[in-house]
């Protein structure tokens, strides 16, 4: 076991370019369209907690958002968009109506997952109410990937 660990830990970390040039174009753009910080209101509308799993791999040291200016933050008075995710379901469409509501304009909606867009198998359930908040941007994939997520981002703040 010892040695197994002494060579996992020795190994040089490698370094994925083509994360890495996303990374430094998604940090220009914060810093030149959002004065170098970006602050995201996270909220699930009713998911299977996927999409939350993804979204909390970016704070990794690997992922490292915090690093780029993007912060995921507690109140949606702090924030500058919303990063929903899930179908909409009844008993959370005031709340995600209530968070949209109190961040200070300008606002966006970036959805996360397939869910806000496509209700799929939820569809016809007694349970969803649909969603009215109108979404900016959209970020496909059941669940996306971290870098999806990242690349979604880069898409979004590359359109502002």
């Amino acid at each position: 076991m010892i040695k197994y660990l002494k060579k996992r830990f020795e190994e040089p970390i490698k370094v994925d370019k083509e994360l890495e040039k996303k990374r430094q174009k998604l940090r220009e753009n914060i810093k030149k369209k959002f004065a170098g910080s970006f602050a995201i209101r996270m909220v699930d509308s009713g998911s299977c907690n996927a999409c939350e799993a993804e979204c909390n791999a970016l704070s990794n040291p690997y992922y490292n958002l915090e690093e780029l200016g993007i912060h995921f933050v507690a109140s949606p008075r702090h924030a500058d968009a919303m990063l929903l995710s899930g179908v909409m379901t009844v008993n959370m469409y005031h709340h995600s109506v209530d968070c949209y509501q109190q961040i200070p304009s300008p606002k966006w909606v970036i959805a996360v997952g397939d869910c806000v867009k496509n209700l799929g198998v939820f569809e016809k359930t007694y349970a969803i109410k649909g969603n009215d908040i109108k979404v900016d941007h959209y970020i496909k994939g059941c669940p996306p990937s971290p870098r999806d997520i990242i690349d979604g981002l880069l898409e979004f703040v590359n359109k502002k």
